[in-house]
């Protein structure tokens, strides 16, 4: 099973994701999400994969985030213009991002990770 693994290696929680494929002798292909962010077309396909509500996508930790107040924001937009948003900049996007082509999983929670990944 090839997995992707949309990671900004800075970011903490995206290396705890990485040591725990690392833990588990599992091999990801790392992306790095601000260099090479998914596409519109990407995110909608890991969008409809992922059964996830589309603000569930948004880093709203993030500077970036605050800094456009997407808050208030988020709420107004069609799809189509939050997946512009989202592929606009890597930093807007939660992660990390991991998908097999067929299952998706945004952020990292272990138990979820268990369930999805082992």
């Amino acid at each position: 099973m090839a997995i992707t693994f949309y990671e900004y290696p800075k970011c903490g929680t995206c290396r705890k994701a990485k040591k725990w494929f690392a833990d588990k002798g599992i091999e990801v292909n790392a992306i790095h999400i601000v260099e090479h962010p998914p596409s519109k077309e990407e995110l909608r396909d890991l969008f409809e994969k992922s059964g996830l509500e589309l603000k569930k996508f948004f880093n709203t930790s993030g500077q970036k985030y605050r800094e456009l107040g997407l808050k208030d924001k988020i709420k107004d937009m069609s799809e189509d213009e939050a997946l512009s948003l989202l592929a606009s900049d890597g930093m807007l996007i939660k992660r990390p991002i991991t998908t097999d082509g067929s299952k998706v999983t945004v952020g990292f929670k272990e138990e979820q990770f268990e369930e999805s990944w082992s």
